[in-house]
């Protein structure tokens, strides 16, 4: 048996700039919205709120994530990751249900939109989420919860942008109904990019193998392995957004690993399969003392 452990990259500065410059926009953002009677901008202004306490779940989590294990809690609380991530997501659509209504209120009831002020402040959301976007974009392809983060603040830049061109148009063409449309095509957005978000989080509490995870090249490895005949019980799943754990029984009838051996298949789980915390069993096969894990897994 044999555990590699890795210290997970700390994010905790990187949430409290995005959660402080991210709150203060979204307060300016409701003030000029309801003062410009903009759906658009209310809507996107739902969103930022939103996406702040999902970066304050997910900053709480980061941060639990890095505490050590204890007596009860054996594998520490990397857990805390995954839930963090399902209720960012359950957020998210909350969040739309209550833009699609009042973008659909709007619609039947066109009001005027003062397109200057939206097209000023959704300008400034656009460097607030961009630059805070970036603080995460180092992480975001390892780790679903920093990528939660990532995607929604970069998703709120793109939407701002998109905020910007309908009051341009707006304003020109004095179509007032484009701006509750915008709202919905918000909704859309968000719920394209919280689906994948949602799916992975379910799968990680679920003990899924990771969509990442190369389960049959994973087995095919353990088979290659000298003097391994069989292998059987073989389980891959997340402690947390960012860890992958594996349990597998291999049998060596004419073998055994040394402890150089152990390292040397941890090394090569963690650099072909990004496997951080692997537990490995193994058996001589022996016919009176068969592994009653084998014909059930």
């Amino acid at each position: 048996m044999d555990h590699a452990h890795h210290a997970p990259q700390s994010f905790n500065s990187a949430f409290l700039i995005a959660v402080m410059f991210n709150f203060a926009f979204t307060i300016f953002q409701i003030v000029f919205a309801f003062h410009a009677e903009s759906m658009s901008l209310l809507a996107d202004a739902a969103h930022n709120f939103g996406d702040v306490f999902g970066l304050a779940l997910a900053w709480g989590a980061n941060w639990l994530l890095s505490l050590p294990a204890r007596q009860r809690y054996s594998y520490g609380f990397k857990r805390t990751t995954i839930i963090a991530a399902i209720i960012n997501a359950l957020i998210l659509v909350a969040t739309s249900a209550l833009i699609s209504y009042e973008s659909v209120y709007k619609l039947l009831h066109i009001t005027q939109v003062n397109a200057p002020v939206v097209m000023v402040v959704a300008t400034i959301g656009i460097f607030v989420n961009g630059g805070t976007a970036l603080l995460f974009m180092r992480g975001a392809h390892e780790d679903l919860n920093i990528k939660g983060a990532f995607m929604h603040l970069l998703g709120d830049a793109l939407l701002s942008i998109g905020v910007v061109i309908s009051a341009i148009i707006i304003y020109y063409t004095g179509k007032m109904w484009l701006d509750p449309l915008v709202g919905l095509l918000i909704v859309f957005v968000i719920l394209l990019g919280t689906w994948g978000l949602l799916r992975d989080s379910i799968r990680l509490l679920l003990d899924a193998v990771p969509r990442h995870i190369d389960e049959r090249g994973v087995k095919e490895f353990f088979q290659n392995i000298p003097g391994v005949t069989a292998v059987h019980d073989l389980h891959i799943w997340g402690l947390s957004t960012k860890e992958i754990a594996l349990t597998v029984h291999l049998i060596m009838p004419a073998a055994k690993l040394s402890d150089a051996d152990f390292d040397a298949v941890n090394a090569m789980l963690k650099s072909n399969f990004r496997i951080d915390h692997a537990t490995i069993q193994v058996e001589s096969g022996n016919v009176e003392y068969p592994c009653i894990r084998s014909k059930i897994c």
